[in-house]
């Protein structure tokens, strides 16, 4: 039992030798909640699979990192009344309750994603995964005579996951465990220590749902970090752009963005910049597009820099390119096209470019 322990402290210290730089999480980002079932049996002085277990939980837990996190787990043992008896996973716990549940167990788990742990974290988790849960807990059984009805216990399992959904944002796993009685009635062998006698093992599946977190995905993102120089490059390059003749801009932009070539020459073009992650136009951006006169026809273009999945990407860039085409609309401007050309590119190009006729 020691080198479990061991094993899932050395695992917390890793966390920050190999964990990936990710966005910043906000308190109510990265938090699941997910229900499972399954059966039980003592480990030690019985007939395996003569006496089953039943159980159903619920589970609820915030990822802190890709790799470290906690969860809260509250489950219910059921009589077997198909074997005819109670199935006495304590041991101490002795007699038939009479009752739907048997007992119930609490527990409070620290979750180690190993898969990212060893593997590092890519942007998105992977199809399937492996993690390890391990924590204190607090038992109550029913119908113990003149018995002590409460224990402190402790539970240890691995967790064989896979994720799904568009944004993987739904992980079915299958789990086998065992959870022992550490402290109870001293008189019925409850002497703190991990016996095998005082334990049972459990075999169950679950299935968990990721809440949206606040930057738009259900799981944590890489994060892109830009040093000082390499933006000042990138704003040089767009100051320059604005002020170049339309002609030269023309050539410039014609390789990144392929869609110039299909542009009729232009009078003016208008560059419109974004937040990372971000289609929302700011007060600048307004200022720039009000100079459009009412009656002219414009293309528009809308950019999203490399972080993220193409998908997102091209999802930004089109949302980039409809807000500036909306604005536009609403003061008499016509709009010839507007479309979203995802990452143009290997530098950042939070861009909407408006080229007007």
């Amino acid at each position: 039992m020691k080198k479990l322990v061991l094993l899932f402290a050395a695992a917390t210290m890793a966390v920050s030798l190999s964990a990936q730089t990710v966005e910043e999480s906000k308190v109510f980002d990265n938090i699941y909640v997910g229900i499972n079932g399954g059966v039980a049996t003592k480990t030690t002085g019985n007939r395996w699979l003569s006496n089953l277990n039943p159980n159903a939980g619920i589970r609820v837990g915030r990822w802190f990192t890709p790799v470290f996190g906690l969860a809260v787990e509250g489950s219910a043992y059921f009589n077997d009344r198909a074997a005819g008896q109670h199935s006495n996973i304590f041991g101490a716990y002795a007699g038939n309750t009479h009752t739907t549940v048997t007992f119930v167990n609490t527990s409070l788990l620290g979750t180690v994603n190993f898969s990212n742990l060893f593997g590092g974290y890519k942007g998105t988790p992977r199809a399937f995964e492996v993690a390890g849960v391990y924590g204190m807990g607090w038992a109550h059984a029913f119908g113990c005579g003149g018995h002590r009805a409460d224990a402190l216990t402790s539970k240890a399992g691995v967790d064989f996951a896979y994720n799904f959904g568009s944004d993987k944002q739904w992980q079915v796993y299958v789990e086998p465990s065992i959870t022992w009685a550490l402290y109870g009635n001293r008189d019925l062998g409850y002497n703190g220590a991990y016996n095998l006698n005082k334990s049972f093992v459990q075999l169950n599946a679950g299935v968990v749902y990721k809440f949206k977190n606040s930057n738009g995905t259900h799981n944590f993102k890489i994060a892109r970090l830009y040093d000082q120089a390499e933006v000042d490059a990138l704003q040089a390059q767009i100051n320059e752009l604005r002020n170049r003749k339309p002609e030269v801009v023309e050539k410039v932009v014609e390789k990144p963005v392929e869609i110039v070539k299909e542009v009729n020459v232009a009078n003016d073009l208008i560059f419109v910049t974004f937040a990372q992650g971000k289609s929302v136009l700011t007060a600048d951006a307004k200022k720039a597009l009000d100079e459009v006169a009412e009656g002219k026809h414009v293309q528009i273009i809308g950019t999203a820099s490399p972080e993220g999945s193409k998908a997102l990407n091209d999802k930004l860039s089109q949302a980039r390119a409809d807000v500036v085409a909306g604005y536009l609309k609403a003061r008499g401007v016509v709009i010839d096209e507007a479309t979203g050309k995802g990452v143009q590119g290997t530098t950042s190009n939070r861009l909407a470019i408006v080229y007007v006729k």
